[in-house]
């Protein structure tokens, strides 16, 4: 009873993190490993039963994801190619080296974000044009990086296209959240087909993460576009040391 409670709370807040920016699975996955799951079967088994909430997610942003269908379409796309590459990559090599640069990559990312108006001014263009061809480039690694290892995937994304894309950091975050839910679902079809899922894991994870994520975006909204900003860079910044002290 106490290992299904543990599993709900973490399902929960991970679903709730996710929403706002991404980054549940540094709740999830420890969670599971702490239960005594292998770390690739935690880690196929996690990707799963997230989902729901990536999808409560999206849900929840309806109102901002209005007008940018073909925005987000056209991104969906490129960044399913990026995750079909990290899916094979997690699931056919070991990735030793590539799990040693996640703590610097989600660093990166996180100051990033900080310095994101800045950065835009540099490198995304004019405002009101289009957006420059390098966010299809990100959001593909963005992809490989999500499906390999979820830690930090929404921290990534939410860089890039802040970079890229000239919009309300909220409306952007929207567009976050469903590339997100196509990366997670890609994992999904993967990982069930040829990976160690655990489904006893997954039915007590799956649906407090879908809560969690209806939860999240209300939260999000609550907040001014300097306040999300600060917070997931915070809380990007205490992901890259909660994995390189892993």
């Amino acid at each position: 009873m106490t290992d299904l409670l543990f599993l709900l709370g973490a399902g929960l807040l991970a679903g709730v993190v996710n929403a706002l920016a991404g980054g549940g699975t540094l709740i999830s996955f420890p969670a599971l490993l702490a239960l005594g799951y292998p770390s690739l079967t935690a880690s196929v088994t996690n990707a799963v039963a997230l989902w729901p909430g990536y999808l409560g997610g999206v849900l929840g942003y309806r109102a901002e994801l209005r007008g940018q269908r073909r925005r987000a379409t056209a991104l969906s796309i490129t960044t399913v190619l990026g995750a079909v590459a990290g899916s094979a990559l997690l699931l056919l090599t070991p990735g030793r080296l590539f799990e040693s640069l996640v703590p610097w990559l989600v660093a990166f990312a996180s100051l990033a974000l900080l310095a994101q108006p800045w950065l835009r001014k540099r490198f995304g263009g004019e405002a009101g044009g289009p957006p420059s061809k390098l966010v299809y480039a990100g959001v593909f690694l963005g992809g490989c990086y999500g499906a390999y290892f979820n830690g930090g995937m929404g921290v990534l994304l939410l860089t890039v296209l802040g970079m890229f894309l000239h919009d309300n950091l909220h409306r952007v975050n929207a567009v976050r959240a469903t590339l997100s839910l196509v990366i997670s679902t890609v994992s999904v079809v993967a990982f069930s087909l040829f990976g160690p899922v655990q489904w006893q894991a997954v039915a007590v994870v799956a649906p407090a993460s879908l809560a969690g994520g209806f939860l999240g975006t209300r939260v999000a909204r609550l907040m001014s576009a300097k306040v999300l900003r600060g917070v997931v860079v915070a809380f990007g910044l205490g992901v890259a040391v909660a994995l390189a002290l892993h």
